[in-house]
C-alpha cells in the first residue's frame, strides 16, 4: 500500500477503508461530496489577506507576517504542504525579523477548508515552533476540527497523486 504515504501515522483498520474506497473509484467522490467545491483565494494577494485575518483573530500578539504566498516549489510528497520560514536581518543597528508563510500551490485548487488548516499549521509555528502538545492545541483552539481536517487533506492528497485533483476540469 505504497500509495498510502500520506496516511502512514493511521490505524490498519482506517487504511484499510481508505484502501476499499481507492479499490472501488469512490475516494475522489467521497471528497467531493464532503467539500463540493475549491475556494476563491486564487492569488497571493488574496491568500495574505485571508492568512492575516486568521492571525489577527487568534494570534494578534504574534509578529507580523512579511509575506505569504503560494508556492510552486514545495514538493508536498516530501510531506510539505507549506512552510514558515523565519529570518533574522541586521539593519543599521537593529534586528529586523521577517516571517513568511509559503502554501503548496496544489491548495489553490482545494476545499476552503483545507487551505485553511495548513493556514493555521503554519501560524502556530509563530508561537510554537516543534510539532509538540501546545502546538497542536493552538492549532485546535484556531480551527477546532484540525485533525479532520488534516485527515481529509491527507485523503485529498491520495487522490491527487493517483488520479489528480477532483477539482480541477
Amino acid at each position: 500500500m505504497h500509495h498510502l504515504k500520506y496516511l502512514a501515522g493511521y490505524s490498519p483498520q482506517i487504511t484499510a477503508q481508505v484502501a476499499e474506497l481507492i479499490a472501488e473509484n469512490r475516494l475522489g467522490s467521497v471528497i467531493m461530496k464532503k467539500y463540493p467545491r475549491a475556494h476563491a483565494v486564487r492569488t497571493d494577494k488574496a491568500l495574505y489577506d485571508f492568512t492575516v485575518t486568521i492571525k489577527n483573530e487568534f494570534l494578534r500578539t504574534a509578529q507580523p507576517l512579511s509575506r505569504v504566498a503560494y508556492d510552486g516549489k514545495i514538493q508536498v510528497t516530501s510531506n510539505a504542504l507549506g512552510a514558515h520560514t523565519f529570518v533574522s536581518r541586521v539593519q543599521g543597528g537593529k534586528l529586523k525579523a521577517k516571517h513568511e508563510i509559503r502554501i503548496a500551490a496544489i491548495f489553490r485548487d482545494a476545499p476552503l477548508a483545507f487551505l485553511k488548516m495548513i493556514v493555521v499549521h503554519e501560524l502556530a509555528h509563530l508561537k510554537e515552533k516543534e510539532h509538540n502538545k501546545a502546538f497542536y492545541q493552538l492549532c485546535e483552539y484556531m480551527e477546532p476540527n484540525y485533525h479532520q481536517l488534516e485527515f481529509d487533506t491527507r485523503l485529498f492528497l491520495t487522490h491527487v497523486e493517483m488520479a489528480g485533483s477532483p477539482y480541477l476540469g
